[in-house]
């Protein structure tokens, strides 16, 4: 696993831990995991939108 892997890794784990995000695990081949905003993350969608409007902005 690389560095920026194990990052993002830790990170979403850390989102996961803080009731950031929730984590969904499909029982397939190969395994399938989808993250999404949990009530508690939804909160912060207001400011994830002014970020990825700067971020449009900015590009």
């Amino acid at each position: 696993m690389s560095q920026k892997v194990l990052t993002q890794t830790q990170n979403l784990r850390s989102m996961e831990e803080d009731g950031i995000i929730e984590r969904q695990v499909y029982a397939e081949v190969p395994p399938r995991v989808e993250y999404f905003l949990s009530d508690l993350g939804n909160t912060l969608r207001p400011i994830i939108d002014v970020m990825a409007e700067w971020g449009s902005g900015y590009q």
